[in-house]
């Protein structure tokens, strides 16, 4: 089936096999989203569709969007996925979210990549977040390339976060697999009372490589943050992963991030902290290591092969 979206004026390109298969990947779409959203395809607004409480706009002089989200929407969602396949194609796109006073919405993002050539394709999104106060958020963001071209597959998130009183932002941060190269940036300010879940999950296999760079300041009295980093390296891959949590407050902050290494993969962990008030409690752990013989032995008495031992493993770790 190919779905056709009619919308803002006219008709829009039809969505193939290909696009929906990435699109259920990275945003769990199987069909236009009711509510707000805003689909880009190839460098291209595909379609949009605002609410009664959330404006999508495009900015005037570059490529990005605004999404504004009135003060007190409750129980809605908003779908902002990219889908990129054409060749030598670096998509890159600046993208605002303004989130009212005592909101409570689902952020639904994502990249999927498909790659079926020589040639390399990639995308960068910078997203900036200001939550508003009591404002309450979950942002859902999953990365994949799939595709049998040798191509290098690049994606290249930053976003940064203004939290201010009593804000809530839940963040679930997914590369799924297949991406060559992958930066990643995070800088998060929490104001009084803010507080902060930030869950990163990445698997790398091949010669893929994938960097994380974290740095959540928590500025106002209460402010609460929680990082947890789930990372499977496989193949030759390396992965670096960085975190500086400092606080200029009385507040409470963790971050816990674990590894497991696989074949000849290679990892670097770096969690920090910064204490610059004597009432701030904050705590870090990490652990790097391989999977246990045991765990692999007790599910291959149960029947399964050894990949399937493996996959279930992993699968299981990055949940």
């Amino acid at each position: 089936m190919i779905i056709e979206l009619v919308g803002i004026g006219h008709t829009m390109s039809v969505l193939d096999n290909l696009d929906k298969e990435l699109l259920k990947a990275v945003a769990d779409l199987e069909a236009i989203p009711k509510g707000a959203f805003n689909i880009r395809k190839n460098g291209e607004l595909w379609g949009r569709e605002s609410s009664a409480n959330i404006e999508i706009a495009s900015k005037a002089n570059k490529a990005g969007i605004v999404i504004t989200i009135k003060p007190n929407t409750r129980n809605e969602s908003v779908h902002i996925p990219v889908i990129l396949s054409q060749a030598g194609l670096y998509d890159v796109v600046e993208n605002d979210f303004i989130v009212g006073a005592n909101s409570n919405v689902v952020i639904i993002a994502g990249c999927g990549i498909h790659c079926g050539s020589k040639e390399s394709r990639g995308h960068a999104g910078l997203h900036s977040f200001h939550l508003e106060e009591n404002a309450r958020v979950r942002y859902i963001e999953k990365h994949l390339a799939i595709g049998e071209g040798q191509g290098k597959r690049a994606l290249n998130p930053t976003t940064r976060v203004k939290l201010e009183e009593g804000a809530s932002l839940d963040m679930e941060l997914t590369q799924l697999g297949g991406v060559d190269e992958a930066l990643r940036i995070n800088e998060v300010i929490l104001e009084k009372g803010a507080a902060l879940q930030m869950t990163e999950r990445v698997m790398t296999e091949e010669r893929q490589s994938a960097t994380s760079k974290t740095v959540i300041s928590l500025v106002g009295a209460g402010a609460h943050a929680n990082m947890i980093s789930r990372s499977v390296i496989r193949g030759d891959s390396l992965q670096t992963f960085s975190a500086l949590m400092e606080a200029l407050a009385p507040c409470l902050g963790h971050i816990e991030c674990d590894a497991i290494i696989m074949d000849r993969g290679k990892n670097e962990t770096i969690p920090s902290l910064k204490v610059l008030h004597p009432e701030a409690e904050l705590t870090h752990e990490a652990s790097i290591g391989k999977i246990a013989d045991e765990q692999l032995m007790k599910l291959m008495s149960l029947g399964l092969s050894y990949e399937e031992a493996v996959s279930k493993i992993i699968q299981s770790f990055l949940k």
